[in-house]
């Protein structure tokens, strides 16, 4: 099982939550079942995601179980960005920023996507 990593950028730390690569549906539903359970044990507001994507197993049900699973963390996580998106994974974005309510930044890589968030968590201050 793939552990949660911490980036630091400056005062920021940021979760980063690797799914690249899994190939078999099974390991993906499991390693979400692990990063959602880490993530609803931090205090309400206050995680900010990096997820990474890429080369991940994806279908109608990963996407359905991926959308309970965002909503679940809602309460948790203050910003969220995503690296990966490819295919039909862009094609359920927005089905998908309407369903959670959450609006994901999506960047090309992890340096874009530290960048985006650090810079829009400074803005907000």
């Amino acid at each position: 099982m793939r552990q949660p990593e911490m980036i630091r950028s400056g005062a920021i730390e940021i979760l980063y939550l690797d799914y690249s690569g899994i190939k078999k549906k099974d390991e993906v539903l499991a390693q979400m079942e692990y990063f959602g359970n880490y993530i609803r044990q931090q205090p309400f507001q206050s995680v900010v995601t990096l997820t990474n994507l890429n080369e991940m197993y994806f279908n109608t049900e990963v996407y359905n179980r991926f959308t309970a699973y965002v909503k679940s963390n809602t309460p948790h996580v203050k910003e969220s960005a995503v690296i990966g998106l490819k295919g039909m994974m862009q094609i359920f974005y927005k089905g998908f920023v309407k369903i959670t309510g959450r609006n994901v930044t999506i960047c090309n890589s992890k340096d874009e996507a530290v960048f985006a968030l650090s810079k829009h968590l400074a803005e907000a201050v």
